[in-house]
This record gives C-alpha cells, structure tokens and sequence, in this order.
C-alpha cells in the first residue's frame, strides 16, 4: 500500500499541518553569528586555562591521547544536549582541541608524519563524521578526512590527484543520492559540502604545485604514472555517472539525440581534460548543481571552473595558441550542448505533454 505524501514528509522531518500552533519565529543570522563567536571566545579562554595547567601532558603520548579523547568526548555529549549556537560551537572548539592532542600523540608514537599517520587521521576523522550529532562538525570532520585522505596518498604512492578524483566521485555518488534516505538527508548534506571544500583544497594545493605542508613530498614512486590523468579520468566517470542519473529520473522527455549529445560532450570534455587537467572536475560540479537545484554547489563548481582555466592559462609546457583552441573549443562545446538541449526539451516536453493528454 503506498504511504500518503503526508507521512513521507513528516519522515523526513517536513511538517505540513501543525494545527493552532504558533509559528516558529527563526532567530535573526546575525544573532546566531554572535553567538557563535562568543562560544569561540569562551572556548579559547577556557582551552587557555586547560593548557596552562596540563601543558605536561605533552610529553607522554598516552596521556595526550587520553585527554584528546576526553576533551572529544566531552565535545560529543554537549553537542547531544546543545540547543543553541553558543553552546555548539563551544563544543566544536573543544573538539578541535582535543583532535589536536590525539594528532600529537599519533606523531609521536609513529615517530614521523608518515602515510601511517596520516591514515589514522582518515579513520579518526571519518568516525568524527559519522557520529557527530552536529551538522557543523560533520562538515568539518569531512573536510578534515578529505585533506588527510590526500596527504596519505600524496605521502604513500605520490598520487594526488587519485585523492581528488575519489573526493570527487563519493560526493557526486553522495548528492546523488540526497533523498534516498529522508530521515538522514540534512546529515548527507553536511558531509556532501566538507568534500566539496576539502575538493576545492585539494585543487588549490594541486594547482600550486605543493602538498598541504608546503612542497614537502616529491612525485616520483608509487603510482606516479597515473598522474595527473587519473583524477580526470575519475571526473568522466562521474559524469557518465551523473548523465545517467539525469536520463533515468526523466526518460520519457529526452530525445535519442540529445542522449548521443551529452554522452558526445562528456567524450570530448575528457579530451579537453587531458590537455587542460581539472576542466571536467569543475563542469562536473556545476552539471551536479544544475541537475539536483543547488546553487551553492553550482558555484563551487564555478570556481573550480575558473581554477582549472587559470591554471591552464599560465602553464608554461603548452604555447599561447594550444591555449586559446583549447579553451574555445570547451566554450563553443558548452555553447552547442546547451542549445541542443534546450531546443530539444522543449520540444521533447511538448510531445510528453500530448501524450499525457492522450491517455
């Protein structure tokens, strides 16, 4: 028996009637900005007086740790009972405070910033994610857990763009599906943005031509011979991915031509990429934006478009001419697909529309 929409709203936390209810009245943003820098300002003072009185623990590893996870813990059980900005960035300092400690500890029991400690800061990172019931924090921890998950490839097999290129698919395969599950979906949401930004880092640092800790690693081992082909490659197949998430959810008002267009378009863009590394990461963002309505993420997706064309611009292995076919190439390629799909909509929209009437 199929549920009324009303109940599949109240699931996913959507209320539709709450009767003589006085409405909610939601507090003004610069309120909670104030808020939230006071509980920033209280942490501060109080990790300030913790420090000055536990600074010793700084020379045992396990006693480091011990705090750490006491300090996170801590952070853990007021954010279960916080019902106010204040209050929850206060824990979030906590937090960030006590990873801090469990980060030294690691350091130094491994001895070494080495590939093994950056994925224990994956894993302590990913649970932090998970369980945090703070969509702040879930934010955060992801986009901490994406820079560790590049710095332990960059360190480990010298790939960094292999590290961008799986960011990128998890958060295309995670917005995809956003709604799959209602009672979760602020909670994706949250760790679909912390990949999106640890992205937008990861590409940043790429781009410079240096790791997060400032040029420390060189590209020379491991899988160095996929690079830098491999997060492009990973960029396609999220696309592919994505055009057929968008011919599923609307098969009956697409035309077979405008299928053999996108698919076309994804083919050539890879091309492109090959040449220019990081345009299909950033068309691919803003496509993913455009097809599930988010303009956040479409502008994200901007400006790791404009990233990956300024990068390309002031490259020094390709002449000016190489340069401008490439990226007028990519504009007239983005010009003609968005022409045929829109002048194919429409008519593929008007023929659904008639046979609806029809039956």
């Amino acid at each position: 028996m199929t549920r009324s929409l009303t109940e599949r709203l109240g699931q996913a936390g959507i209320v539709v009637d709450e009767g003589d209810a006085p409405p909610v009245l939601e507090m003004p943003w610069f309120v909670r900005a104030l808020q939230a820098f006071s509980g920033w300002l209280a942490a501060l003072f109080l990790l300030g007086f913790i420090g000055m009185g536990a600074v010793f623990v700084l020379d045992s590893s396990a006693a480091a740790a011990s705090l750490g996870l006491v300090m996170i813990a801590g952070a853990f059980a007021l954010l279960r009972g916080a019902n106010g900005d204040f209050v929850e960035h206060l824990a979030l300092a906590g937090s960030l405070a006590g990873q801090l400690l469990v980060a030294w500890a690691l350091g130094a029991a491994l001895g070494s910033v080495s590939a093994g400690f950056w994925w224990s800061l994956v894993g302590l990172q990913a649970v932090l994610a998970l369980v945090m019931p703070s969509l702040t924090h879930r934010t955060f921890s992801a986009f901490a857990a994406s820079l560790a998950f590049y710095l332990a490839l960059t360190e480990g097999v010298s790939a960094p763009s292999l590290a961008g290129g799986l960011v990128l698919f998890s958060l295309t395969i995670l917005w995809l599906n956003e709604f799959r599950w209602p009672a979760y979906m602020r909670q994706l949401q949250a760790l679909g943005y912390g990949l999106l930004l640890g992205l937008l880092a990861i590409q940043v640092m790429g781009y410079r031509g240096q790791s997060l800790l400032l040029g420390r690693y060189g590209y020379g081992t491991g899988l160095a011979w996929l690079e830098p082909w491999v997060g492009d490659g990973l960029a396609t197949l999220a696309l592919l991915l994505l055009i057929r998430y968008v011919f599923q959810r609307r098969r009956h008002a697409i035309a077979p031509s405008a299928r053999v267009a996108a698919y076309g378009a994804a083919a050539v863009l890879m091309l492109l990429s090959l040449q220019a590394h990081g345009l299909s990461q950033g068309a691919l963002v803003v496509a993913l934006g455009f097809a599930i309505g988010n303009r956040l993420i479409m502008g994200l997706g901007v400006m790791l478009l404009l990233l990956a064309i300024t990068n390309y611009y002031y490259w020094l292995d390709a002449t000016l001419l190489a340069k401008s076919v490439t990226l007028c190439l990519l504009g007239v390629l983005l010009l003609t697909l968005r022409w045929v799909l829109r002048r194919r909509w429409q008519i593929d929209r008007r023929v659904a529309a008639g046979e609806d009437e029809s039956q």
